[in-house]
C-alpha cells in the first residue's frame, strides 16, 4: 500500500458527539459520522516524518449502530473502519476521487478485509483480556 514497515498511526475511539465536534471544526460537516482520517503525509511539511501516516477516529456509536444493522459484530463493523481510515491516510478516496478510484478502494477495502478474516485475526473468540500488573 505504498507506506513504509515501519509506518504509526494513531487510533482514536469516540462517541458521536465528539466524532460530530471534529467534523464540524475541521471537515466543516456539521454532523457525526462514522470514520475521519487525518493524513500527516499531504500538505505542507507532509515529508517531515514519512513513517507517521495520521490518525483514524472512528465514533463507538455508530459503529455499533451499523453493526446492528448490518448484523455483523461490532469488532468487525470497527476492524472495517479501521480498514477505511487507513486507505483514506495511504491515498485511496472515495469522497473526491472519480468512480473508479471509488471502487478501488471498495474492492481493496474488500481484500484486506478478506485477508483479516481469513487469517483468524477478527475472531473474537482469540482475544484474551490484557493482564494488569
Amino acid at each position: 500500500m505504498a507506506c513504509p514497515e515501519d509506518a504509526e498511526l494513531s487510533v482514536i475511539v469516540v462517541d458521536d458527539a465528539r466524532i460530530r465536534e471534529i467534523n464540524r471544526d475541521y471537515l466543516q460537516r456539521d454532523k457525526s459520522t462514522n470514520v475521519i482520517s487525518f493524513a500527516q503525509q499531504e500538505g505542507e511539511g507532509g515529508q517531515l516524518c514519512p513513517g507517521l501516516l495520521g490518525d483514524v477516529v472512528i465514533s463507538a456509536d455508530t459503529a455499533a449502530r451499523d453493526a446492528a444493522e448490518a448484523d455483523v459484530p461490532l469488532f468487525h463493523e470497527l476492524a472495517f473502519l479501521l480498514l477505511h481510515g487507513i486507505l483514506h491516510l495511504v491515498g485511496y478516496d472515495h469522497e473526491r476521487g472519480t468512480a473508479e478510484q471509488a471502487a478501488a478502494m471498495e474492492a481493496k477495502e474488500q481484500e484486506l478485509f478478506g485477508l483479516l478474516r481469513d487469517s483468524g485475526l477478527l475472531d473474537v473468540s482469540r482475544l484474551r483480556p490484557r493482564e494488569i500488573d
